[in-house]
C-alpha cells in the first residue's frame, strides 16, 4: 500500500494548471556581495544568470536556486520554516571545507537510514542543508 502511494504521486502531471514541478527556491539576503561569495566561493556553486545583483540564480541538475535583494519585507532567518538541502558527494568533507571558511554548523553531520546530512547557516543567516543520499 504504501509503496502504490509513492507510485501514485509520481505520475505526471496532466491537467492544464496544475503544478509540474518546483519551478526554484528563493532566499533572501541583506548583502548581495556576501552572499554572493558565500554561495560561489565557498560552496561551489556557478552563478547562471544575474539580474542587476537584485536576483542571482544558480542552476542545478533538478532545479533553480535563487538569492535576492528585492525581498525587503523579508528578512533571511533560520527560523523561517523553508530551508534548501545541496547534494554533495561528501556531507563530512564539505561541512569541513565550510567550518574553514567560518561557516556556522547548527548541527554536526549526522546518518539516517537513507542519508547522511548537516544543516549549517549561510552567510545572511538562512539554513540550509548539505545532503548524500545513500547508496541503493
Amino acid at each position: 500500500m504504501k509503496n502504490e502511494t509513492l507510485e501514485a504521486t509520481r505520475q505526471p502531471a496532466e491537467k492544464s494548471g496544475t503544478v509540474k514541478h518546483i519551478a526554484f527556491t528563493m532566499y533572501p539576503v541583506k548583502d548581495m556581495a556576501r552572499a554572493r561569495r558565500f554561495y560561489e566561493e565557498d560552496l561551489g556553486l556557478k552563478l547562471t544568470n544575474n539580474y542587476r545583483d537584485e536576483w542571482v540564480e544558480y542552476h542545478l541538475d533538478n532545479g533553480c536556486f535563487a538569492i535576492t535583494t528585492m525581498a525587503e519585507d523579508v528578512a533571511p532567518s533560520a527560523d523561517s520554516g523553508g530551508s534548501i538541502a545541496f547534494e554533495v558527494d561528501d556531507v563530512d568533507a564539505m561541512v569541513n571545507t565550510l567550518r574553514g571558511k567560518k561557516a556556522v554548523v547548527k548541527r554536526e553531520p549526522f546518518s539516517s537510514p537513507v542519508c547522511r546530512m548537516a544543516v549549517l547557516l549561510d552567510s545572511e543567516g538562512n539554513v540550509f542543508s548539505i545532503h548524500t543520499k545513500n547508496p541503493g
